[in-house]
Protein backbone atom coordinates (compact mmCIF):
# COMPACT_ATOMS: atom_id res chain seq x y z
CA UNK A 1 0.00 0.00 0.00
CA UNK A 2 1.55 3.38 -1.10
CA UNK A 3 1.26 6.41 1.29
CA UNK A 4 0.12 9.54 -0.37
CA UNK A 5 2.53 12.41 0.57
CA UNK A 6 0.91 15.32 2.37
CA UNK A 7 2.17 18.95 2.79
CA UNK A 8 3.06 19.60 6.44
CA UNK A 9 4.70 23.17 5.84
CA UNK A 10 4.15 25.44 2.67
CA UNK A 11 5.85 28.91 2.02
CA UNK A 12 3.02 30.60 -0.60
CA UNK A 13 5.05 30.13 -4.24
CA UNK A 14 8.29 29.35 -3.07
CA UNK A 15 8.14 26.11 -0.83
CA UNK A 16 6.27 22.63 0.13
CA UNK A 17 8.00 20.84 2.68
CA UNK A 18 6.30 16.90 3.14
CA UNK A 19 5.69 14.71 6.07
CA UNK A 20 8.51 12.78 4.96
CA UNK A 21 10.82 15.10 5.22
CA UNK A 22 11.51 15.95 0.83
CA UNK A 23 11.55 19.50 0.19
CA UNK A 24 9.52 20.63 -3.11
CA UNK A 25 10.86 24.22 -4.57
CA UNK A 26 8.67 24.17 -7.66
CA UNK A 27 7.53 27.64 -8.15
CA UNK A 28 3.76 27.64 -8.10
CA UNK A 29 3.27 31.21 -7.75
CA UNK A 30 1.94 33.91 -10.54
CA UNK A 31 3.16 32.15 -13.82
CA UNK A 32 4.07 35.45 -15.33
CA UNK A 33 7.27 36.10 -12.48
CA UNK A 34 8.26 32.39 -13.05
CA UNK A 35 11.04 33.68 -15.52
CA UNK A 36 12.76 35.50 -12.62
CA UNK A 37 13.29 32.09 -10.81
CA UNK A 38 14.27 30.12 -13.74
CA UNK A 39 18.24 29.33 -13.81
CA UNK A 40 20.37 30.97 -16.46
CA UNK A 41 22.47 28.63 -17.63
CA UNK A 42 26.07 29.29 -17.58
CA UNK A 43 27.83 30.63 -20.83
CA UNK A 44 31.77 31.35 -21.18
CA UNK A 45 31.29 33.10 -24.15
CA UNK A 46 30.67 36.98 -23.62
CA UNK A 47 26.96 37.87 -24.27
CA UNK A 48 26.46 41.39 -23.57
CA UNK A 49 29.89 42.42 -21.93
CA UNK A 50 29.53 39.31 -19.43
CA UNK A 51 30.79 35.45 -19.49
CA UNK A 52 29.65 33.23 -16.99
CA UNK A 53 30.40 29.64 -15.52
CA UNK A 54 29.85 27.53 -12.65
CA UNK A 55 33.51 26.35 -10.67
CA UNK A 56 33.12 23.21 -7.95
CA UNK A 57 35.37 23.79 -5.15
CA UNK A 58 34.99 21.42 -2.72
CA UNK A 59 34.45 18.21 -4.70
CA UNK A 60 33.43 16.73 -1.36
CA UNK A 61 30.31 18.38 -0.42
CA UNK A 62 29.97 19.90 -3.92
CA UNK A 63 30.21 22.93 -3.23
CA UNK A 64 29.78 25.39 -6.10
CA UNK A 65 30.48 29.06 -7.11
CA UNK A 66 29.10 31.14 -10.23
CA UNK A 67 31.56 33.20 -11.49
CA UNK A 68 30.97 36.50 -13.83
CA UNK A 69 33.38 37.80 -15.91
CA UNK A 70 32.73 41.40 -17.72
CA UNK A 71 34.44 41.69 -21.08
CA UNK A 72 37.65 43.97 -20.93
CA UNK A 73 39.53 45.68 -23.96
CA UNK A 74 42.44 43.69 -25.16
CA UNK A 75 44.82 46.45 -24.00
CA UNK A 76 43.58 46.68 -20.44
CA UNK A 77 45.82 45.11 -17.91
CA UNK A 78 44.23 46.39 -14.77
CA UNK A 79 43.12 43.54 -12.45
CA UNK A 80 39.79 44.00 -11.00
CA UNK A 81 38.31 43.88 -7.67
CA UNK A 82 36.84 40.61 -6.88
CA UNK A 83 32.99 40.19 -5.22
CA UNK A 84 32.07 37.12 -3.32
CA UNK A 85 28.33 37.09 -3.31
CA UNK A 86 25.48 35.31 -1.39
CA UNK A 87 22.15 34.93 -2.59
CA UNK A 88 19.30 35.82 -0.33
CA UNK A 89 15.82 33.68 -0.40
CA UNK A 90 15.57 33.15 3.65
CA UNK A 91 18.31 30.98 4.06
CA UNK A 92 15.76 27.82 2.13
CA UNK A 93 15.09 29.12 -1.17
CA UNK A 94 16.84 30.70 -4.77
CA UNK A 95 20.25 30.11 -6.40
CA UNK A 96 23.24 32.05 -7.57
CA UNK A 97 21.88 30.62 -10.96
CA UNK A 98 18.50 32.69 -10.67
CA UNK A 99 17.75 34.77 -13.96
CA UNK A 100 17.01 37.67 -11.20
CA UNK A 101 20.36 37.49 -9.90
CA UNK A 102 21.92 37.17 -13.29
CA UNK A 103 19.99 40.20 -14.52
CA UNK A 104 21.11 42.50 -11.71
CA UNK A 105 24.68 41.04 -10.81
CA UNK A 106 25.85 41.07 -14.60
CA UNK A 107 24.93 44.77 -14.59
CA UNK A 108 26.74 45.16 -11.48
CA UNK A 109 29.77 43.16 -13.05
CA UNK A 110 30.06 45.48 -15.52
CA UNK A 111 28.84 48.69 -14.06
CA UNK A 112 32.05 48.64 -11.56
CA UNK A 113 33.91 46.47 -13.53
CA UNK A 114 34.31 43.61 -11.25
CA UNK A 115 35.09 39.95 -11.09
CA UNK A 116 31.95 38.36 -9.11
CA UNK A 117 31.75 35.01 -7.32
CA UNK A 118 28.18 34.25 -6.55
CA UNK A 119 28.35 31.19 -3.91
CA UNK A 120 25.33 28.18 -4.41
CA UNK A 121 24.71 27.99 -0.69
CA UNK A 122 23.06 25.24 0.75
CA UNK A 123 19.69 25.93 1.94
CA UNK A 124 17.48 25.09 4.91
CA UNK A 125 15.42 22.66 6.25
CA UNK A 126 17.74 20.29 5.02
CA UNK A 127 21.17 21.97 6.24
CA UNK A 128 20.06 24.47 8.95
CA UNK A 129 22.20 27.80 10.07
CA UNK A 130 25.05 28.03 10.39
CA UNK A 131 25.71 26.32 7.04
CA UNK A 132 24.83 28.97 4.40
CA UNK A 133 27.51 31.13 6.72
CA UNK A 134 29.71 28.03 6.63
CA UNK A 135 29.78 27.59 2.98
CA UNK A 136 30.44 31.65 2.29
CA UNK A 137 33.01 31.35 4.56
CA UNK A 138 34.78 28.00 3.34
CA UNK A 139 34.19 30.40 -0.76
CA UNK A 140 36.40 33.30 0.89
CA UNK A 141 39.14 31.01 2.22
CA UNK A 142 38.69 29.27 -1.61
CA UNK A 143 39.87 33.12 -2.96
CA UNK A 144 43.00 32.50 -0.46
CA UNK A 145 43.94 29.61 -1.98
CA UNK A 146 44.15 30.95 -5.15
CA UNK A 147 46.11 34.11 -3.72
CA UNK A 148 48.49 31.82 -2.18
CA UNK A 149 48.77 29.56 -5.53
CA UNK A 150 47.42 26.67 -3.98
CA UNK A 151 44.86 26.44 -6.15
CA UNK A 152 44.16 27.84 -9.47
CA UNK A 153 40.90 29.13 -11.53
CA UNK A 154 41.82 30.68 -14.83
CA UNK A 155 39.07 33.52 -14.45
CA UNK A 156 40.08 34.92 -11.06
CA UNK A 157 43.48 34.46 -11.05
CA UNK A 158 44.12 36.41 -14.55
CA UNK A 159 41.42 39.22 -13.63
CA UNK A 160 40.85 39.45 -9.89
CA UNK A 161 42.72 41.51 -7.51
CA UNK A 162 43.41 39.23 -4.39
CA UNK A 163 44.05 42.77 -2.64
CA UNK A 164 40.59 43.99 -3.33
CA UNK A 165 38.00 41.62 -2.09
CA UNK A 166 34.36 42.86 -1.44
CA UNK A 167 31.47 41.19 0.18
CA UNK A 168 27.65 41.55 -0.77
CA UNK A 169 24.88 39.81 -0.19
CA UNK A 170 20.94 40.60 -0.98
CA UNK A 171 18.57 40.01 2.10
CA UNK A 172 19.88 36.75 3.99
CA UNK A 173 22.51 36.86 1.77
CA UNK A 174 23.58 40.48 4.00
CA UNK A 175 23.22 38.17 6.80
CA UNK A 176 26.01 35.90 5.46
CA UNK A 177 28.00 39.17 4.45
CA UNK A 178 28.92 40.25 8.39
CA UNK A 179 29.14 36.50 9.62
CA UNK A 180 32.22 35.91 7.01
CA UNK A 181 32.81 39.18 7.54
CA UNK A 182 32.98 39.21 11.29
CA UNK A 183 34.97 35.40 11.19
CA UNK A 184 37.38 36.74 8.36
CA UNK A 185 38.17 39.25 11.17
CA UNK A 186 38.34 38.02 14.41
CA UNK A 187 38.84 34.38 13.82
CA UNK A 188 41.12 33.49 11.08
CA UNK A 189 44.09 34.56 9.00
CA UNK A 190 43.18 35.48 5.29
CA UNK A 191 46.44 36.81 4.16
CA UNK A 192 47.61 37.11 0.93
CA UNK A 193 44.14 38.13 0.66
CA UNK A 194 42.79 41.38 1.47
CA UNK A 195 39.04 42.17 2.27
CA UNK A 196 38.57 46.01 2.29
CA UNK A 197 34.54 46.41 2.11
CA UNK A 198 31.28 44.90 3.47
CA UNK A 199 27.84 45.17 1.36
CA UNK A 200 24.91 44.11 2.97
CA UNK A 201 22.14 44.92 0.96
CA UNK A 202 18.05 44.49 2.89
CA UNK A 203 20.15 42.31 5.40
CA UNK A 204 17.24 40.19 6.86
CA UNK A 205 18.19 41.82 10.32
CA UNK A 206 15.81 41.02 12.92
CA UNK A 207 14.88 40.49 16.24
CA UNK A 208 11.74 38.58 17.96
CA UNK A 209 9.86 41.59 18.93
CA UNK A 210 8.15 42.56 16.21
CA UNK A 211 9.63 46.17 15.12
CA UNK A 212 7.23 49.43 13.95
CA UNK A 213 8.25 48.64 10.06
CA UNK A 214 6.94 45.14 10.52
CA UNK A 215 3.62 46.08 11.37
CA UNK A 216 3.06 48.68 9.24
CA UNK A 217 4.89 48.95 6.28
CA UNK A 218 3.85 47.17 3.06
CA UNK A 219 4.74 43.71 2.31
CA UNK A 220 5.61 43.26 -1.53
CA UNK A 221 6.03 40.15 -3.98
CA UNK A 222 9.41 39.24 -2.40
CA UNK A 223 8.30 39.86 1.41
CA UNK A 224 5.91 39.05 3.39
CA UNK A 225 5.26 38.82 6.88
CA UNK A 226 4.96 35.50 6.25
CA UNK A 227 7.17 34.12 4.43
CA UNK A 228 9.51 36.02 7.20
CA UNK A 229 8.10 34.29 9.68
CA UNK A 230 8.32 30.72 7.87
CA UNK A 231 11.47 30.74 6.41
CA UNK A 232 13.41 32.02 9.02
CA UNK A 233 11.86 29.56 11.59
CA UNK A 234 12.98 26.62 9.31
CA UNK A 235 16.41 27.78 9.17
CA UNK A 236 17.31 28.79 12.23
CA UNK A 237 19.00 25.81 14.56
CA UNK A 238 15.76 23.92 16.80
CA UNK A 239 14.71 25.76 19.54
CA UNK A 240 16.26 28.97 18.62
CA UNK A 241 14.33 32.36 17.81
CA UNK A 242 15.30 35.11 15.70
CA UNK A 243 17.34 37.10 18.38
CA UNK A 244 19.88 34.19 17.26
CA UNK A 245 23.38 35.89 16.72
CA UNK A 246 22.99 35.34 12.87
CA UNK A 247 19.28 37.17 12.83
CA UNK A 248 19.88 39.93 15.00
CA UNK A 249 24.09 40.66 15.39
CA UNK A 250 23.12 43.87 16.81
CA UNK A 251 21.26 42.26 19.55
CA UNK A 252 22.40 40.98 23.62
CA UNK A 253 22.60 37.22 22.47
CA UNK A 254 25.90 38.50 19.39
CA UNK A 255 29.42 39.19 20.05
CA UNK A 256 29.72 42.44 20.80
CA UNK A 257 30.17 44.57 17.54
CA UNK A 258 32.72 46.73 19.23
CA UNK A 259 35.39 43.37 19.83
CA UNK A 260 34.56 42.74 16.19
CA UNK A 261 37.71 43.72 13.19
CA UNK A 262 35.53 44.53 10.73
CA UNK A 263 36.16 46.33 7.24
CA UNK A 264 34.25 49.05 5.67
CA UNK A 265 30.94 48.22 5.37
CA UNK A 266 27.82 50.13 3.04
CA UNK A 267 24.61 49.30 4.19
CA UNK A 268 21.98 49.02 2.21
CA UNK A 269 17.91 49.84 2.94
CA UNK A 270 14.73 50.23 1.03
CA UNK A 271 12.57 53.10 2.41
CA UNK A 272 9.53 50.37 2.33
CA UNK A 273 11.18 47.21 3.29
CA UNK A 274 9.73 45.11 6.44
CA UNK A 275 12.67 44.72 7.91
CA UNK A 276 13.53 48.74 7.68
CA UNK A 277 13.80 49.42 11.42
CA UNK A 278 16.12 46.49 12.39
CA UNK A 279 18.42 47.36 9.35
CA UNK A 280 18.55 50.69 10.82
CA UNK A 281 19.63 49.26 13.99
CA UNK A 282 21.82 47.34 12.83
CA UNK A 283 23.37 50.83 11.42
CA UNK A 284 23.14 52.35 14.23
CA UNK A 285 24.74 50.10 16.46
CA UNK A 286 27.96 49.85 13.98
CA UNK A 287 28.42 53.57 14.03
CA UNK A 288 27.98 53.37 17.94
CA UNK A 289 30.68 50.30 18.20
CA UNK A 290 32.51 53.37 15.83
CA UNK A 291 32.93 51.47 12.79
CA UNK A 292 33.46 52.66 9.33
CA UNK A 293 29.61 52.36 7.77
CA UNK A 294 28.36 54.77 5.42
CA UNK A 295 24.41 53.98 4.11
CA UNK A 296 22.66 54.25 1.04
CA UNK A 297 18.89 54.62 1.28
CA UNK A 298 16.49 53.86 -1.49
CA UNK A 299 13.62 55.96 -1.36
CA UNK A 300 10.31 54.24 -1.99
CA UNK A 301 11.46 51.30 -2.61
CA UNK A 302 10.34 47.70 -1.02
CA UNK A 303 12.65 44.67 -0.42
CA UNK A 304 15.09 43.83 -2.77
CA UNK A 305 13.24 45.70 -5.46
CA UNK A 306 16.48 45.45 -7.76
CA UNK A 307 15.33 42.03 -8.76
CA UNK A 308 11.88 42.23 -9.94
CA UNK A 309 12.82 42.87 -13.21
CA UNK A 310 9.61 43.61 -14.85
CA UNK A 311 8.91 46.55 -11.95
CA UNK A 312 12.70 47.62 -13.46
CA UNK A 313 11.13 47.88 -16.92
CA UNK A 314 8.13 49.27 -16.29
CA UNK A 315 8.13 51.51 -13.67
CA UNK A 316 10.79 54.76 -14.26
CA UNK A 317 11.21 54.88 -10.58
CA UNK A 318 12.18 51.26 -9.62
CA UNK A 319 14.19 51.60 -12.78
CA UNK A 320 16.11 54.81 -11.38
CA UNK A 321 16.38 53.93 -7.77
CA UNK A 322 18.22 50.57 -9.15
CA UNK A 323 20.72 52.53 -11.55
CA UNK A 324 20.87 54.31 -8.11
CA UNK A 325 21.68 51.78 -6.03
CA UNK A 326 24.28 50.33 -8.49
CA UNK A 327 26.04 54.02 -8.55
CA UNK A 328 26.47 53.94 -4.72
CA UNK A 329 27.76 50.43 -4.76
CA UNK A 330 30.39 51.62 -7.99
CA UNK A 331 31.38 54.19 -5.75
CA UNK A 332 31.97 52.63 -2.69
CA UNK A 333 34.15 49.79 -4.28
CA UNK A 334 36.35 52.27 -6.24
CA UNK A 335 37.00 54.32 -2.93
CA UNK A 336 38.20 51.04 -1.35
Amino acid sequence: MVTEKTIVEEVSGWLRIYNDGSVDRTWTGPPEVKFMIDPVPPHQEFSHGIATKDVTINGTTNLRVRIYQPEKQHDDQHKLPILLHFHGGGFCVSQPNCFMYYNIYSRLAKSVPAVIVSVYLRLAPEHRLPAACDDGFEALMWLRSLAQGQSHEPWINKNGNFNRVFLIGDSSGGNVVHEVAARAGNVHDITPLKLVGAIPIHPGFMRAERSKSELEKPESPFLTLEMVDKLIKLALPEGCNKDHHLTCPMGAAAPPLNELKLPPFLVCVAENDLMYDTELEYYEAMKKAEKDVGLVMSNGMGHCFYLNKIAIDMDPKTGGETSNLIQSISEFIKKH
